[in-house]
């Protein structure tokens, strides 16, 4: 077990088939919220996460990974994703728009 994690595939493509495929709205920001034109991608919450995988499937840039399975060079995108849920502001200046 363990959280999914959406890494740099995702930047400047922000599709969201895997929001509308999440069955607990932990993938954000949404096309209809003010912060999706303010991201370079999307961001997934680890506390809410439930580790059912349907998002990763949904992701055609295959940008979504179980944890444990992100490669070496994508594992700060964990805190990244973290991150943006207590501080939208504290993520890399290169992720926003």
């Amino acid at each position: 077990m363990g959280i999914f994690v959406i890494a740099s595939p995702c930047i400047d493509t922000k599709d969201t088939a895997c929001v509308e495929a999440c069955p607990v709205d932990c993938i954000h920001p949404r096309k209809d919220e003010p912060e999706f034109e303010k991201y370079k991608m999307l961001f997934i919450n680890p506390d809410e996460c439930i580790d059912c995988g349907a998002c990763e499937p949904a992701c055609p840039p295959q940008a979504i990974f179980r944890e444990d399975d992100l490669p070496p060079k994508e594992e700060h995108f964990l805190k990244i994703n973290a991150d943006w849920y207590k501080d939208p502001d504290s993520i890399p200046d290169e992720l926003k728009s």
